[in-house]
């Protein structure tokens, strides 16, 4: 996908919310948005047991035995879909509310037992687009609420169903850990894609600046200010999810929490250089388009400088006095005076341009080039 294409799907994309006035915990879903797709999944050391969603009250119970219940929500395009996973694990509308308005900043909220966090997921490396992901965390269960079908969670459901990681035999605050850990390590190839263009670009502006160079640097500019609106308030959430009591929390489990916000730290660092680079790159487009002017206001005066005493020349011989006068032009009757004239403007010519040589106003590029 070109990146006109990519830029138009992006404007395509709107974030619905509820008009001003609604009553709090109001749920109005995007009739535009995916339907919900729901994936149940219990697990535990000794097993794990995957079945439609159906009944969700029902199921807790007759799931109860294993220690953690996982809900995946995919598609938030049902509100009533929404209501009833809220009522079948006691989810407050607050939060239900905030799952449909998809366009909250990453935090944790504490509601009773249960922790409600949101994050934001890095959808493609080329578009750069990221979508809401809400979490909620309570005693022996994760719910998730995505806003599109797919994305990252498969490879944590065959980590499950595999049994041979460390998961199996977790709580459920290990999986809320997974998903997480797998959400950041999404930035990692967008970052990496973003660093290829800007190296791309800081090469074309050096080199040859194109018209449209200015505009791709204020697309990259615009992406890494998203990618910064999405990972520092990450960082502030995990810190929270931190600070949570043993009992949310697992001791076992805060070393790797405190790697995956090694990770978003790491991530910031890279987007804020990314940023001084890009701004560096308009300072760089700016002075390579002053240069190119400058050398071209060069040699067009180089050019002027030379042909002005020719000019001069010809304007004098090209009076064309009578010869009569003593003071006139003896040269206009001569049988070499043509010549001999031409002969001296090339002479001017040839010497004024040795000598902008010389000084090194004309030339010293080209050599620096070539060498």
């Amino acid at each position: 996908m070109d990146e006109t294409r990519v830029r138009a799907t992006r404007r395509r994309r709107s974030k619905r919310r509820a008009p001003p006035g609604t009553s709090p915990g109001t749920l109005i879903a995007d009739p535009a948005a995916p339907k919900p797709v729901l994936t149940l999944i219990a697990y535990g050391p000794a097993g794990v047991r995957e079945e439609p969603a159906g009944d969700l009250a029902a199921q807790r119970k007759a799931l109860a035995e294993f220690p953690v219940l996982w809900l995946d929500v995919a598609g938030l395009g049902d509100a009533a879909i929404i209501q009833q996973v809220g009522e079948a694990f006691g989810l407050h509308r607050l939060a239900l509310e905030d799952v449909l308005n998809s366009h909250q900043r990453p935090k944790l909220e504490v509601y009773g037992d249960y922790r409600f966090l949101v994050a934001r997921s890095i959808e493609s490396p080329v578009t750069l687009e990221n979508e809401q992901l809400a979490i909620f965390l309570g005693p022996g269960f994760v719910v998730t609420f995505q806003e599109t079908p797919g994305g990252c969670f498969d490879l944590v459901r065959e980590r499950i169903r595999a049994g041979k990681t460390a998961i199996r035999s977790s709580g459920p605050d290990y999986l809320v850990y997974a998903l997480l850990d797998a959400v950041i390590d999404g930035y990692f190839p967008a970052l990496e894609n973003l660093g290829e263009r800007i190296e791309a670009l800081e090469e074309e502006i050096v080199v040859n600046p194109q018209p449209d160079s200015l505009q791709r640097v204020h697309e990259v500019k615009r992406d890494l200010l998203g990618m910064r609106r999405a990972t520092w308030p990450q960082r502030e959430a995990l810190a929270s999810l931190l600070r949570e009591d043993d009992t949310v929390i697992t001791k076992g489990t805060r070393p790797y929490l405190n790697d995956c916000y090694d990770h978003t730290v790491q991530i910031m660092d890279i987007v804020e250089t990314y940023r001084e680079i890009a701004s560096g790159l308009l300072d760089i487009y700016l002075s390579s388009m002053s240069h190119r002017l400058n050398e071209v206001m060069k040699v067009l005066t180089v050019i002027t400088t030379i042909f002005i005493p020719l000019s001069f020349i010809a304007g004098v011989y090209g009076m064309n006095f009578d010869r009569s006068s003593p003071w006139n032009m003896p040269e206009l009757g001569w049988r070499y005076g043509y010549p001999a004239c031409l002969a001296v403007m090339a002479a001017i010519g040839i010497g004024f341009y040795a000598w902008f040589r010389r000084k090194g106003w004309i030339g010293v590029g080209e050599e620096r080039r070539k060498a």
